[in-house]
């Protein structure tokens, strides 16, 4: 399913509590960079490998990705939509 709570076909969603996603789409010997914020210029806070299945809170547009914000236990932190499906 294409993730359009995160506003990936243009829309934009910032209601909370999008819900579980699983990421996808990562390389076999790379991960999906969890970032402090929405964008490459933050700090990686944790890498995800493909399987790995996050709760979205929110998503937002910044340049020419979309970044939702996410959390994986009591960590949060920000990654592309691209890599993302609902579950």
């Amino acid at each position: 399913m294409a993730l359009t709570g995160c506003g990936r076909d243009g829309d934009v969603n910032l209601l909370p509590g999008l819900g579980q996603f699983e990421v996808i789409g990562v390389e076999e010997d790379d991960m999906l960079k969890m970032r402090a914020g929405p964008g490459t210029g933050f700090v990686t806070v944790l890498g995800l490998p493909n399987g790995t299945i996050l709760n979205v809170d929110s998503c937002q547009p910044m340049g020419n990705t979309r970044w939702c914000a996410v959390s994986l236990g009591g960590i949060k932190g920000h990654v592309s939509a691209a890599y993302l499906q609902e579950r």
